[in-house]
């Protein structure tokens, strides 16, 4: 992305784009909560940017923000389709880039909140994403194979053939995988290479949220241990009485698919919920490649001892704007 120090006399820093405020950082480490005090403060608007919370009856499972939460602050995005269908990362850049602009047009700060990094930054950079529209039968072909040999099997020889892309994608992940695939055999050239970037349309600030791997690991356990708690298995339960196959797509979310398993007689519980906490610390490595520690953009914050005063002057500053520049003929 660019900033401020690439204006010159050749650029100008365009202001009248909308500014927007990213709040990043691993599964469990607390974005929630900060996000809902940060809008609360500021007349702001939360737009989630988790892939699995725009899916209605997943609640527990995504960790979605309660009913209670979504009435302190207005959310977009969340239970905006049903688990068969499918919300590709095309339809949710142009859905958050219209809750973006709505949110802006009254006078709010809209705040992008998730984990799902790829989703984050295909609206912050202005992603040019391939538009290449689905094959059915290539699909299906692709489907059948990685059920064959399993997500992770086919995750690693897409990593043989694009690693760059496979880098970005969850291992388990078979919809994105098979997807990957379907633009390589379509176009002949690899995935990565056809997610072109812009010049992003807003100005940016991120706050980024960050607890020792003990610590996160250690809340990532509790978290799993309270959705039991709290009815998980009902909810998968309930999924599938309605006809929703564990083998959809949307139901490869951590958690989902594991229990699943256990409800159907193939897993006992305890191991259903040792692999879904190997998952989860398995995500958060990933998940540290779309937002390094190392990254100039991003202003981290300690969960350990959280200020959310601090949080709260850091956005109201002009400290860490990141602002887009254009041509001056533009």
């Amino acid at each position: 992305m660019t900033n401020t120090k690439l204006s010159g006399s050749k650029m100008q820093v365009n202001r009248s784009c909308p500014r927007v405020v990213a709040i990043v950082g691993p599964t469990a480490v607390g974005k929630t909560e900060v996000s809902l005090q940060l809008a609360e403060a500021l007349n702001g608007e939360i737009v989630s940017t988790d892939s699995r919370q725009f899916y209605r009856g997943m609640d527990i499972g995504t960790a979605k923000a309660t009913p209670i939460e979504q009435a302190r602050v207005p959310h977009h995005l969340i239970d905006v389709a049903d688990p068969d269908e499918i919300w590709s990362l095309a339809v949710f850049q142009r859905e958050a880039q219209k809750a973006i602009l709505d949110i802006a047009s009254r006078g709010k700060l809209p705040f992008l909140v998730g984990g799902t990094g790829q989703y984050i930054r295909s609206v912050l950079e202005g992603w040019d994403i391939p538009q290449q529209a689905p094959v059915p039968h290539l699909r299906n072909v692709l489907d059948a194979w990685g059920q064959e040999i399993g997500p992770a099997a086919l995750y690693e020889k897409l990593k043989m053939i694009d690693p760059q892309a496979a880098e970005k994608i969850d291992a388990n992940n078979l919809r994105r995988t098979v997807r990957a695939f379907e633009v390589i055999f379509q176009t002949g050239k690899k995935f990565s290479a056809l997610r072109r970037r812009k010049d992003s349309p807003y100005i940016l600030k991120f706050v980024g949220l960050q607890r020792p791997r003990p610590d996160l690991y250690a809340r990532i356990d509790l978290r799993i241990e309270n959705m039991l708690e709290n009815g998980f298995l009902e909810e998968v339960q309930a999924l599938l009485n309605k006809g929703y196959s564990a083998d959809l797509p949307n139901m490869s979310a951590i958690g989902y698919r594991e229990m699943a398993a256990y409800l159907q007689g193939e897993m006992s519980l305890d191991d259903a919920v040792a692999q879904m906490k190997k998952l989860t610390r398995n995500y958060v490595r990933r998940q540290a490649n779309w937002f390094k520690a190392n990254d100039p953009n991003i202003k981290w914050f300690d969960m350990q001892e959280p200020d959310v005063d601090a949080m709260i002057a850091y956005v109201q500053g002009e400290e860490g704007w990141i602002y887009p520049s254009k041509p001056d003929h533009e």
